[in-house]
């Protein structure tokens, strides 16, 4: 976590089934059923960061890889106090 980003990083993330359909070529499939899932989970892993952190979600984005076997979970919040970017200097 830092400032108004929190990263989980996975390994070894990969069930039986899946790992077998990506030995057989068919790492899409496994992507596309990720991304669903993600999407549909969105709104309870927003809840559970939120709740734990006391700090609102703007965005989720999350991320799979085969090689290596890992994925990235990206929680963006809602800037506290200072913690906004410096606006840029016009001149």
């Amino acid at each position: 976590m830092q400032r108004n980003y929190v990263m989980c990083v996975l390994e070894d993330i990969y069930t039986p089934i899946e790992r077998t359909l990506i030995d057989a070529g068919r790492a899409d499939a496994v992507r596309e059923t990720r991304t669903i899932f993600q999407d549909t989970m969105k709104p309870q892993f927003i809840e559970v960061v939120e709740a734990a952190l006391g700090r609102k979600v703007l965005a989720f984005m999350s991320q799979v890889c085969f090689d290596p076997d890992m994925s990235a979970e990206i929680f963006v919040l809602e800037p506290e106090g200072d913690d906004t970017a410096p606006e840029a200097d016009a001149s």
